[in-house]
């Protein structure tokens, strides 16, 4: 059997065990579940990983460029993704405004990278995050605070520098973020994972291994799609994978000469489900507004519980598939391909029905008494 194949069938035996234990396991209690794996077997393999790797100044390139992916995809969010949507729902536009550019790779990504491309290139994709990270932490706050400021006649800015500065800080005390810094200081003084002692090898390398069946559980567990929304979050998560994979085919067009770990890596990371931050930064905004006595929310927040729900079996399904078949994705052709029929398919439902919808009113104004009079008196 294909090595590939085989993996990605071991992956999802996993899931569907995940599945089966959604009856036994309550909603609250995936809430620990996630606390272990971003708190403890995540930074244990991310540490693994990264003191693996030789440290260079060249790193810096993969956090910008993440960086800049989110930008990209911040402009896309406002102007291009979701201009299907009604105009009377703002709220939800900016809600996707919010989630659509944002990454999670933590929880659909590293996973699957770890085991089809091996820890190399997951510290590579442990470094690229730390840009992600500042883009959802600092950036997306600001610009929650700022449609918060505008629609409210309250200037807070000294709880908004606060809140800011508490964010700030939940970046620096995050696990994850942590055990980077960390290890950038280490490999600075060339220190690897085998100069430490025997007995901390064996405690971070027992932790690391929780990782991967840990993150397919969550997965399994967690997924509980609403079908009231389903069409219009599945339309929007298609064009947001759509257009992140016409990036990437640009990126591997421009540098065809990577690795294929690394143009793979291009491919799967951009692809990683939405993040959870956008989704406690509108919480938050949501609470002020509650105080406020605010008529109408800045955010739907409801709508943002499902499109997280759907975005993580979503890209997790994806990035399967992309492994699966790995020499077809580090294609810059066949990647454009897929991405410009991503995005057909996601505006096709919302082209048709615009046509028809103008078919119906050409039909009306020709229906219509004073069309019909107007015409029988030209005859006459």
């Amino acid at each position: 059997m294909n090595f590939a194949l085989q993996k990605t069938l071991e992956l999802l035996i996993i899931i569907g065990l995940g599945l089966f234990l959604q009856k036994k396991v309550a909603k609250q209690d995936l809430k620990g579940v996630k606390v272990i794996i971003l708190s403890v077997a995540l930074p244990a393999t991310i540490f693994v990983a990264l003191l693996k790797i030789e440290l260079k100044g060249t790193l810096l390139v993969f956090p910008l460029l993440a960086l800049t992916f989110n930008l990209l995809m911040l402009l896309a969010s406002k102007y291009f993704l979701s201009v299907t949507l009604p105009t009377k729902e703002n709220a939800k536009k900016r809600t996707l405004t919010m989630l659509l550019p944002s990454l999670a790779p933590g929880l659909s990504c590293f996973p699957f990278i770890v085991a089809y491309l091996g820890d190399d290139s997951l510290a590579l994709a442990a470094i690229t995050d730390v840009g992600n990270k500042i883009f959802v932490l600092i950036l997306l706050y600001i610009l929650a605070m700022r449609w918060y400021r505008q629609r409210t006649l309250e200037q807070n800015e000294v709880s908004s520098k606060n809140k800011l500065k508490g964010l700030l800080f939940s970046l620096l005390n995050e696990p994850i973020n942590m055990v980077i810094l960390i290890e950038l200081v280490l490999l600075g003084f060339s220190i690897n994972l085998s100069s430490l002692p025997g007995f901390i090898q064996n405690t971070i390398l027992s932790m690391s291994t929780l990782m991967t069946p840990l993150v397919l559980l969550f997965i399994g567990m967690a997924v509980r799609i609403k079908s009231g929304e389903f069409g219009v979050i599945f339309s929007m998560l298609l064009r947001r994978a759509g257009l992140s994979f016409c990036l990437s085919s640009t990126f591997i067009f421009l540098f065809p000469s990577l690795t294929p770990a690394l143009l793979l890596l291009v491919v799967v990371f951009p692809q990683s489900s939405c993040s959870f931050w956008p989704f406690a930064h509108m919480s938050a905004i949501n609470s002020l507004e509650e105080k406020d006595n605010h008529p109408e929310p800045t955010f739907d927040i409801n709508f943002a519980v499902n499109v997280m729900a759907c975005s993580l079996p979503f890209s997790t399904l994806l990035i399967i598939g992309i492994f699966s078949f790995s020499d077809f994705f580090i294609s810059a052709p066949a990647l454009l391909g897929i991405g410009l029929t991503a995005l057909g398919i996601s505006y096709a439902p919302h082209i048709f029905k615009s046509k028809s919808f103008l078919r119906d009113r050409e039909k009306e104004k020709f229906n219509s008494p004073s069309v019909k009079g107007s015409f029988k008196s030209k005859n006459s």
